[in-house]
């Protein structure tokens, strides 16, 4: 019997996640590397120098030229926490790990912490990845599709026009050999030649040649310097149809992933940080055992986002 390897490859252990970063002083040392990788700099001067005021949980970083006192976790996403660090990096662990994602009522009682904690982590974590996910553009051969989170609404509006349905754009990359690269997954305002516009000119690489369906407003990718091949569907099955292979294949695996581990979620305030958590570790499939830190990283350097952001969400950018 054949198997994949990716899918068979083995990831960071429990027990060697625990030896890493078992202890505080663990978690502190490296949350201090990923932050100042090159050694400490002060936030406010940029100077090295400086002293360690303090101890454990209060152990302060003070400049020695302008006398900023600063913390592991000041201007970070861990900013304010009451949490021990090694409570957030076994939230990381358990998060990058989950293949088909983990729901806040999952990581609420894997951590023994309350509801509120583990979804304001659970999103935190989520929006580190989906901040790193902005910094890259597909380019080479990319497949393009259309696609909704959310059902009708009894006695609401059918099909596209349902008020509970949020639309979202699909895109994938392809290597050399025709298989997937990389993975981009955005919420749009509307499927408009505007937004499909807006949403190519940050995404996508001028030259990018793009393989979508007849949808109209996918023409606008040329506006973004890419050119466009479009494919009428008609009658067929997505299936039937090799230029979408492999879009459709994320697609599946994406719902089936959201529907597995999610049972209530408000779309329309969330829907960007859910789908670039997807993103987020399908771009890194390859290398299971190394995500673990490379999202350790990602956390430790993404700026500060407050829990009333998060509960209030975000609007679509596109």
């Amino acid at each position: 019997m054949s198997f994949n390897p990716i899918q068979f490859q083995p990831g960071l252990s429990l027990p060697e996640f625990m030896a890493c970063f078992g202890s505080e002083e663990q978690c502190a040392m490296a949350l201090k590397a990923a932050r100042w990788p090159a050694g400490f700099r002060c936030p406010r001067c940029d100077r090295a120098e400086h002293y360690i005021v303090g101890h454990g949980a209060r152990r302060l970083f003070q400049c020695q030229g302008c006398r900023h006192q600063t913390s592991l976790t000041a201007g970070s996403l861990m900013e304010h926490t009451k949490l021990p660090l090694r409570i957030w990096f076994l939230a990381i662990y358990l998060i990058s790990q989950a293949k088909t994602g983990l729901s806040s009522l999952a990581l609420k009682r894997q951590l023994g912490v309350s509801y509120p904690t583990a979804w304001a982590l659970h999103h935190k974590i989520n929006h580190a990845m989906a901040a790193r996910e902005d910094c890259h553009r597909l380019g080479g051969q990319v497949q393009l599709d259309d696609a909704y989170l959310g059902g009708e609404l009894p006695g609401g509006k059918a099909g596209r026009g349902s008020e509970n349905k949020t639309p979202f754009v699909a895109a994938v990359s392809l290597d050399a050999k025709g298989r997937p690269a990389f993975v981009k997954l955005h919420r749009l305002l509307g499927f408009t030649s505007q937004s499909v516009s807006d949403w190519a000119k940050a995404n996508l690489v001028p030259g990018t040649h793009v393989t979508s369906d007849g949808l109209a407003c996918f023409a606008a990718v040329a506006n973004a310097g890419c050119l466009h091949s479009p494919v009428v569907v008609g009658q067929r099955k997505p299936r039937e149809l090799p230029q979408f292979t492999w879009v459709n294949t994320i697609l599946g695996n994406l719902k089936t992933s959201l529907h597995g581990a999610y049972h209530s979620l408000g779309w329309a305030k969330h829907a960007d940080t859910y789908l670039a958590a997807f993103a987020y570790r399908f771009n890194r499939r390859f290398d299971l055992r190394g995500l673990v830190a490379r999202l350790i990283v990602d956390v430790a350097r993404c700026d500060r986002h407050p829990i009333k952001e998060i509960r209030g969400g975000a609007e679509a950018r596109y």
